[in-house]
């Protein structure tokens, strides 16, 4: 029996106040430091995405890139890139990477990482990995500047370059690059370069992959001069290493208070000196994804829960721009890239 018009108006009438008040909830839960939070894209031609990078160009603006196609690991996943203009836009996402060696021989993506390269201003680099697994990928590079996108080249034979996160520019312009392997038990080690990817040197590993499995180390730097990792681990806490001598050698890894569910992570030293890391903190699964800071590296405070609903946010970029704003990309249900900024003064 179908209800009365008043009846339905005023059911209506609940339901849209309802909707409202949820809204207005979740307005009044946003933490203050939040600036922006969007989607990179909307409509593209995958059905699932993951493992983004995200950098401030030499002219202004954004780019941030990510792998894309049927699933992690089909052959159809390739590397995609969209940039942010000064109008606040993002443009329409383009495949620039595809993993095709010829004709009938296809590998997939994984994991890119943007780069700005030191002796060429202006010019970008952009790392990744190519091949059927973490186990057998190979490290890949490619360039751009104002003619667009160079044809990609195979890395050394041994080098991957950074394995997920950004690398660490030294003051000498070495590039520093946090980098790992996925046989033999988890290990990280180091590749440096100093000529922005034409030659290498490898440090490491700096662990034997049994008392800790870990890969993705994000690299941090402290007012002493010492570095510092932060790295995803099997044994459910995120691992840390220290070194005095920008990169040479490194202490035992040994545990942080930082939950891991075995995800990566992404850490940054801001301008302030102060140290950023975004993660899932939670000993199980994706969700909920968190900004936490420190003053020193040790005892961490979290600040900002960026997602807490069900389902994977995981697998986080961040950066700070000149202006001081963060700038954070991370996988949003493997359906999207999602895009938050946040004012590091009100952290």
């Amino acid at each position: 029996m179908p209800l009365p018009k008043n009846s339905r108006t005023a059911i209506q009438c609940s339901l849209i106040t309802v909707a409202l008040l949820c809204v207005q909830t979740a307005q009044a839960e946003k933490h203050p430091s939040i600036e922006a939070s969007e989607f990179v894209f909307e409509d593209v031609p995958f059905p699932q995405c993951h493992a983004s990078t995200i950098i401030e160009k030499p002219t202004g603006g954004l780019m941030a890139a990510w792998f894309g196609g049927t699933r992690e690991k089909d052959k159809d996943v390739g590397i995609w890139v969209s940039e942010k203009d000064s109008s606040g836009n993002w443009s329409a996402p383009v495949e620039v990477a595809n993993g095709i060696q010829h004709d009938d021989l296809r590998y997939p993506c994984w994991n890119p990482v943007l780069v700005n390269n030191h002796d060429e201003p202006g010019k970008i680099s952009l790392y990744y990995k190519c091949g059927p697994s973490p186990s057998e990928w190979w490290g890949m590079l490619m360039t751009h500047d104002e003619k667009g996108w160079s044809f990609p080249r195979r890395l050394p034979e041994g080098i991957d370059g950074p394995v997920k996160n950004k690398p660490l520019r030294l003051e000498d312009g070495t590039l520093l690059c946090g980098s790992s392997t996925e046989y033999d038990g988890w290990r990280v080690h180091f590749e440096v370069t100093k000529d922005d990817g034409k030659t290498w040197k490898r440090i490491g590993p700096i662990n034997d992959g049994k008392e800790f499995n870990i890969i993705q180390p994000s690299i941090l730097q402290h007012k002493d001069g010492s570095l510092q990792i932060l790295c995803r681990s099997r044994e459910g806490s995120v691992v840390t290493s220290w070194s005095k001598d920008q990169g040479q050698t490194w202490s035992k890894p040994e545990r942080t208070s930082l939950p891991n569910p075995n995800s990566g992570t992404d850490a940054v030293t801001l301008q302030d000196g102060r140290q950023l890391i975004v993660y899932n903190d939670t000993p199980k699964g994706r969700s909920p994804l968190n900004v936490a800071i420190s003053k020193d590296g040790i005892h961490w405070e979290n600040k900002v829960t960026l997602e807490s609903e069900k389902g994977e946010y995981s697998y986080p970029a961040v950066i700070q721009a000149k202006n001081g704003d963060i700038h954070i990309t991370y996988t949003w249900k493997r359906q999207r890239i999602k895009h938050v900024a946040l004012d590091p003064e009100k952290l």
